[in-house]
């Protein structure tokens, strides 16, 4: 799925009271951007933003911040907010390898939902699931760590199987059709996934956790 390029992308982002342009200045302190105290979940690659706008409508008790490199599609995830007001929903635009400028231990879940996959052995590494990510997120999980995956693409999904459970995560859910899946994931679409589902794709999904 292609996304097209805004022009006035730059001037979107300027503008939007849901983008966070100083993100390093709230690291250790969300709960200041968001004025509570309620769990935080980050979805890393956000894309459109469909995902986390859905997510953070249905569960008004739960922030949800989005973070995405591209200029245009994190401004689309902005005008597909359109005159919604959506009080636990902030974004930013920056890479995710700087994530632990941006938070201290402050996230309860991750969600990595049809991330880039990366499918050539040089390209391993930078995998949202590598071992090298992973530490970063230890630096950023609040107390326990939770991560939710969800890919069409086989070689992503069982390197993440790998890596997680070298990492020591343990899983639990596991499937390997979502959409058929009898148990009933509560489940928020992606575009990426409304087009998968209509192509009759299988979806790879897992939920890993690790208490301390």
């Amino acid at each position: 799925m292609r996304y097209n390029v805004l022009k006035d992308a730059d001037e979107i982002l300027k503008s939007s009271s849901y983008l966070v342009k100083n993100p390093k200045e709230y690291k250790n302190n969300w709960k200041q951007v968001f004025k509570n105290n309620n769990p935080i979940c980050l979805e890393l690659g956000m894309g459109r933003g469909s995902f986390l706008i859905q997510m953070a409508k249905l569960h008004p008790n739960i922030n949800y911040i989005g973070l995405e490199i591209d200029k245009s599609q994190t401004a689309t995830a902005i005008n597909n907010i359109g005159g919604q007001k959506i009080n636990n929903l902030k974004m930013i635009c920056a890479d995710a390898k700087d994530i632990i400028d941006f938070f201290g231990k402050e996230i309860d879940t991750i969600y990595l939902t049809f991330s880039e996959p990366w499918p050539k052995k040089q390209d391993e590494k930078k995998r949202f699931t590598h071992v090298n990510y992973l530490k970063l997120y230890d630096r950023i999980f609040k107390k326990n760590k939770h991560i939710i995956l969800k890919t069409d693409n086989k070689i992503l999904f069982s390197s993440a199987l790998e890596s997680l459970s070298e990492y020591w995560y343990v899983f639990d859910k596991i499937s390997l059709d979502l959409h058929n899946d009898e148990r009933k994931i509560e489940n928020v679409m992606t575009d990426f996934e409304k087009q998968y589902y209509k192509e009759k794709r299988s979806i790879y999904y897992l939920e890993a956790s690790f208490k301390n």
